[in-house]
């Protein structure tokens, strides 16, 4: 690279770097707005008699482990730029690799959740986070000389990303019905933890190094495990430990399955497009691995910090019709993104900075941000309804639905990265998600007579 070009690297790198200080604070706001979004619907719910109606420690924890185990999960999506710079991989072959821990973290949600009703969530929980540490520091330490390494520590992360089948139940057993949609959005807006991975992770490895990025994410797992030692509690009541037999049952259910498709649209869109954007944003546009790290971490704070209110909504309206709204955005979202044209070449071989980038860049940013904040919200939608149908197999149904979003997730890296190898474009991966998301709108119009009138009629919310 010719001097100009590093001199202008080193701006674009100085530029980003006082971007992301600027910023920090936006995603120090996310909790303080959603907090003033809440409280306009806490007025008629009386925030008393919510405070008093299960066990707020238990919520905070729920959704503290949900949010640190989150940035272990994808913390792979914003460094793979870094970790695979020097092993000569194909596109297709890097969006592989950041669709691991999410299919691992899918397939490890039921035995989680199995775990967690034979042994309690709590215990769960902090053996989940150990192992967690544990491969984070060997990382840390030791790095990751292969592919091979990389697809096992992948694995390992999807621990990290089951956690959803702990948290999420051990914070919705301790409430009544009415108050399930802000419950279940303010224990899965854990997975706001993306929006640090990609605001901050690819600053640190530009600066330290790829591997000091999980040598600084140790220190808020350690604090995280040790407050959710010391205040999380299990619901009282005896655990019913299930069995496969038991999930068995459950996937004969019709509504069952109904509700792992949504989910698998919803919370599949919005884990998979974390984990792929920082690298879709590299290849398509030709940004820096800094300026990707930005432009994902403002895109995903839409999807993460909304989820509650996608739960409020759907509290106040009701989780049907909520979901068919966020259906129809996410469709002309993802259609529309399918057509985008390729961004021009980068100027340097750094890439475009975060202030250089050509204007359909943030075209792009703008669209994503649209369609994530539906899918998270999306995501909020579905777990409302989800206890008010199974209250009694919640532990159950969170593993299955969750199962399938993960699942979700790694088709869409997948997708994007097939895509990619096969047509040299990514608008056939959305163009199929778009069908996807289009069909779960078709399927709400199929049930919901049949729910409203049935289940929605005696469960006490609106559905």
């Amino acid at each position: 690279m010719l001097k100009g070009e590093q001199d202008r690297a080193y701006l674009n790198d100085e530029t980003a770097a006082q971007l992301t200080r600027q910023f920090v604070p936006f995603t120090q706001l996310l909790p303080s707005l959603l907090a003033r979004a809440c409280v306009t619907r806490f007025e008629t719910m009386k925030l008393d008699d919510f405070k008093k109606a299960g066990h707020w420690p238990t919520l905070l924890a729920a959704f503290l482990y949900f949010d640190i185990s989150f940035m272990a999960w994808v913390a792979l999506g914003p460094l793979i730029v870094y970790v695979a710079r020097d092993m000569n991989l194909a596109v297709n072959e890097k969006f592989t690799l950041v669709a691991i821990p999410v299919l691992a973290g899918a397939l490890l949600r039921v035995p989680m959740g199995i775990l967690a009703d034979i042994i309690g969530a709590k215990r769960t929980g902090v053996i989940a986070q150990l192992v967690v540490m544990t491969a984070t520091a060997c990382v840390a330490y030791f790095g990751l000389p292969s592919k091979l390494a990389v697809e096992l520590f992948g694995v390992v992360l999807g621990i990290g990303g089951a956690s959803f089948a702990v948290a999420l139940p051990q914070a919705s057993r301790w409430y009544p019905p009415q108050y399930q949609g802000i419950v279940m959005g303010i224990a899965g807006a854990g997975n706001m933890g993306v929006v640090l991975d990609t605001l901050l992770a690819p600053t640190i490895a530009e600066h330290w190094g790829w591997q000091a990025v999980f040598g600084v994410l140790l220190i808020p797992m350690v604090m995280v495990l040790i407050y959710y030692i010391v205040a999380a509690k299990d619901a009282p009541g005896e655990r019913k430990p299930v069995s496969l037999k038991a999930y068995g049952g459950l996937l004969r259910d019709p509504d069952s399955r109904w509700f792992m498709f949504f989910y698998f649209i919803t919370f599949g869109g919005f884990v998979g497009l974390a984990n792929a954007l920082p690298l879709y944003f590299s290849v398509q546009y030709h940004v820096s691995g800094v300026a990707a790290g930005l432009l994902v971490a403002l895109i995903v704070a839409f999807g993460s910090g909304f989820r509650p209110v996608g739960g409020l909504i759907a509290d106040r309206i009701g989780g049907i019709r909520s979901l068919s709204i966020l259906f129809g955005i996410v469709v002309a979202a993802y259609v529309v993104i399918a057509f985008m044209p390729e961004g021009p070449a980068a100027p340097t071989q750094a890439g475009w900075a975060l202030m250089n980038m050509p204007r359909i860049a943030w075209i792009s940013v703008l669209l994503f941000s649209i369609g994530v904040l539906a899918l998270g919200m999306g995501n909020g939608a579905v777990f409302q309804l989800i206890p008010l149908r199974f209250r009694h197999e919640i532990g159950l149904m969170t593993g299955l639905v969750g199962c399938a979003g993960g699942i979700g997730g790694f088709f869409l890296a997948q997708a994007l990265g097939t895509a990619k190898g096969m047509t040299g474009g990514f608008g056939a991966g959305f163009l199929f998600f778009g069908l996807l998301a289009l069909l779960g709108f078709v399927g709400l119009a199929m049930v919901k007579v049949r729910w409203r009138t049935t289940w929605g009629a005696v469960s006490g919310a609106r559905v």
